[in-house]
């Protein structure tokens, strides 16, 4: 028997990624000196890659630099709505895209996330549920065509996918999602411009209110 090998990814990108979680998590809490030495010797890697990940979360605005140092700057509820401003004008571009060219498209790519989805959800897997739920959302840059609007997703879906890991947790019935993501789905195939908008709007309205009110629990236990 042939077993096919594991392919993780490289040290830097788990090292980038673990960081960015723990900061959205609030683990990592704002104003945290982020110590190179400290950082390679925690996640056992050089100081080449924590400099990179480091460079990354600035790019993101998860992080700055000061006289002294790299600080943790954290995410506030006025950078939550500007993210999620930003993704609503890119989808929204995104799923008119996909609905000018709807009889070219082809559906598999989200028919086969939303049924992700609703496995996730039955087994109660928030982590499986949240990638697939990206890759629902990236579908529409992908099936649209654009591929510089693509690639700006693409800068953007880290910093979502660590959220998403956050606000899953806190949703005990993850099919009513699955059911949303579904419907949108339907809506566009149908090429019912405007409501399809409407919906993606009131999606991303709940999602980023979600992320808000994490954040609002999470800075009253610390009051």
């Amino acid at each position: 028997m042939i077993v096919s090998p594991v392919h993780r990814p490289p040290l830097g990108e788990q090292l980038l990624a673990q960081v960015r979680a723990l900061i959205v998590r609030g683990e990592l809490e704002p104003g945290t000196h982020l110590v190179e030495g400290w950082m390679a010797e925690r996640f056992g890697v050089s100081r080449g890659p924590v400099r990179d990940a480091l460079r990354q979360l600035e790019l993101e605005g998860l992080v700055e630099t000061r006289r002294r140092g790299v600080y943790v700057r954290g995410l506030s509820e006025d950078d939550i709505v500007e993210l999620y401003a930003v993704r609503g004008a890119l989808e929204s571009r995104a799923v008119q895209d996909v609905i000018a060219r709807r009889a070219d498209v082809d559906w598999t790519p989200l028919d086969g996330a939303v049924a992700r989805m609703r496995a996730a959800a039955a087994d109660a897997d928030p982590p499986a549920f949240a990638a697939a739920d990206l890759d629902f959302h990236s579908g529409f840059y992908d099936l649209g065509g654009n591929r510089r609007l693509a690639a700006t997703w693409a800068l953007h879906r880290p910093l979502f996918a660590a959220m998403l890991a956050v606000t899953n947790t806190t949703d005990r019935d993850l099919d009513p999602i699955a059911q949303d993501h579904a419907d949108l789905a339907e809506i566009v195939r149908r090429g019912e411009l405007q409501p399809a908008l409407a919906a993606l709007d009131e999606h991303l309205a709940g999602s980023c209110g979600r992320m808000r009110t994490v954040l609002a629990e999470r800075t009253r236990r610390a009051s």
